[in-house]
């Protein structure tokens, strides 16, 4: 059994700030530049900040120039989902955790190479783990 099937909103509520709770679980938007992560240049990995799960590593980010954090391809083929996302009057495909189901952003085919795609995160969906 894995997160999402366990964990309640009022739960949700409790471990999260309240930016998290509506960004990952409300599928909200933080502003463009306004997370440290967005300029982040450690090395390390990216996890879920609802239930930890490795999401990128800080080998796949890149400055795309667009305000949030960005990568080419998640940690593993696993580790994220795509949802086709027809909100806001636009076609998107929105990626979330697929281990708990939190919103961490969406997924463009304008990125570079190898993979040519911008995962585009919001920051208050991550928590970065430099490493030792």
């Amino acid at each position: 059994m894995n997160d999402k099937q366990r964990i309640s909103n009022s739960e949700w509520r409790d471990k999260l700030t309240p930016e998290q709770y509506h960004v990952t679980r409300e599928h909200g938007t933080e502003r463009a530049f306004s997370h440290d992560y967005n300029v982040e240049k450690r090395d390390g990995v990216y996890h879920c900040v609802c239930c930890d799960a490795p999401l990128f590593t800080s080998g796949t980010k890149y400055d795309s120039g667009s305000g949030w954090p960005s990568f080419f391809q998640p940690v593993s083929e696993d580790a994220i989902k795509e949802i086709d996302d027809r909100s806001h009057f636009m076609r998107r495909t929105e990626i979330r955790c697929a281990n708990c189901d939190a919103h961490i952003g969406h997924v463009f085919p304008d990125g570079p190479a190898p993979s040519g795609l911008r995962y585009c995160t919001n920051g208050l969906a991550l928590n970065f783990k430099p490493e030792e």
